[in-house]
């Protein structure tokens, strides 16, 4: 078994349409750490959904919803340190406001 240390999704705009930031290919992927940073003067709200391969987002995978990201805070996403994704699972996010918010992600994948 090999695990490979990575950022899994580099630093990005959120999109303000849910949309797929992360997909696990051929291999496990656990979640180390990810970061929502507010870059705007007003506050943004976003939404986490860890999607099972063949899935589609729903209240039933459904990690944040709508968390309030201050203006100028970082949010560091307690809810998902620790999930496993097992190959096509989807880390897939959303933001009210499309270039409000900057994300990022490292974890490991295990192969």
């Amino acid at each position: 078994m090999a695990v490979k240390v990575t950022c899994i999704i580099p630093s990005k705009q959120l999109e303000d349409a849910q949309t797929n930031q992360y997909i696990a290919t051929n291999s496990k992927t656990m979640i180390d750490k990810v970061t929502v940073t507010n870059t705007t003067a007003a506050a943004v709200t976003f939404s986490c959904n860890l999607v099972p391969e063949g899935g589609s987002v729903a209240d039933t995978n459904a990690v944040i919803k709508t968390k309030s990201v201050a203006a100028g805070e970082t949010y560091v996403c307690p809810e998902l340190v620790g999930h496993v994704l097992e190959p096509g699972d989807a880390i897939s996010m959303i933001a009210s406001a499309a270039d409000s918010l900057t994300i990022r992600a490292s974890g490991r994948e295990v192969t």
